[in-house]
């Protein structure tokens, strides 16, 4: 089927089953074009809490599509692609951080959306990349914190709220640890009116080179209301979709992987989605994400308590 068929019959069979499709930034631009909205975790989880559709369709990754269906467990999730993982959360072993959990006693637990439903289980509250300071700022100065899973936001925010009683699981993103300060450095003297903007799962060297740290909505956001006609975009290169349609006049240039062979830093998950996959899982309503109804409890608690303090 050519894709202007299939994007056709996809809208058929939303309107036909009362089904909506989310996706992440960093999806195929041709799967964020038939997505009914489209966002990083923090929004994607309000709008998968709010939505009165019978069908959630994740155009995203595993632990997105967990999360949808922990907030809506009367609703059907499908993924159109069980493999569609994420390093980051495999970085964190849910027998492994209980361990880590039980041997600080007394510690809050403040885990990264970015993992699975059995880590979140175990987690006081959870954070996005978009709130994750402002989630740490909102618990008293003298609190014992554990973050996880990502080493590299932990630090971050750790920087930036000066916690010193803070513990970070030592946990990475493929993607984000792969960026070359060094590369990124010469793309600079090429383009030295650029500006640098970075998520914060990057490392603290390239952080600190960077003109904006922030979310993926964020770097969006800051993209649309500065002035500078260039930037660098240092990461998952999915967002310049939505750089280069909201800011036509602008020029945005994906930040290089450490491997010179590679010619950009793609997430092979995200990429895993096709628009393929999603008429197939609509049509037939395969793989769907079916969750143990406690472990979904305990899980909605952490998810529930970051939405109330990032209202």
């Amino acid at each position: 089927m050519e894709v202007s068929q299939l994007k056709q019959e996809i809208a058929k069979l939303k309107k036909e089953k009362n089904a909506i499709i989310l996706s992440h930034y960093y999806t195929r631009d041709e799967v964020q074009e038939v997505a009914d909205f489209i966002g990083d975790s923090l929004a994607l989880s309000r709008k998968a809490e709010n939505t009165d559709a019978d069908i959630i369709l994740f155009a995203g990754v595993h632990f997105m599509a967990e999360t949808a269906k922990v907030l809506s467990p009367e609703k059907k999730v499908l993924l159109p692609d069980l493999e569609a993982g994420c390093s980051l959360a495999d970085s964190c072993n849910a027998v492994e951080f209980e361990k880590f959990v039980m041997a600080h006693p007394g510690y809050t637990v403040v885990s990264y959306v970015n993992t699975t439903v059995e880590v979140k289980a175990l987690t006081d509250i959870i954070c996005t990349s978009s709130n994750a300071i402002d989630i740490v700022n909102s618990l008293p100065a003298d609190e014992k914190i554990i973050f996880g899973p990502d080493r590299n936001l932990g630090n971050y925010v750790k920087s930036v709220t000066g916690r010193e009683n803070m513990l970070i699981w030592d946990g990475a993103c493929h993607v984000h640890e792969q960026f070359s300060l060094e590369r990124i450095l010469e793309l600079k003297k090429e383009y030295p009116n650029a500006k640098i903007l970075t998520h914060p799962e990057c490392k603290k060297p390239i952080l600190l080179v960077s003109d904006h740290v922030g979310s993926t909505a964020a770097l969006l956001d800051f993209a649309k209301k500065d002035d500078a006609e260039e930037y660098i975009v240092v990461t998952e290169p999915g967002i310049l979709y939505q750089m280069r349609k909201e800011c036509p006049g602008k020029k945005f240039i994906p930040a290089p992987p450490t491997d010179a062979a590679c010619g950009c830093n793609d997430c092979n998950f995200m990429k895993l989605i096709t628009l393929e996959k999603i008429y197939r899982s609509l049509k037939e309503e395969i793989y769907e994400i079916t969750l143990d109804e406690e472990i979904r409890q305990k899980a909605e608690k952490s998810i529930k308590r970051m939405l109330e303090l990032s209202k």
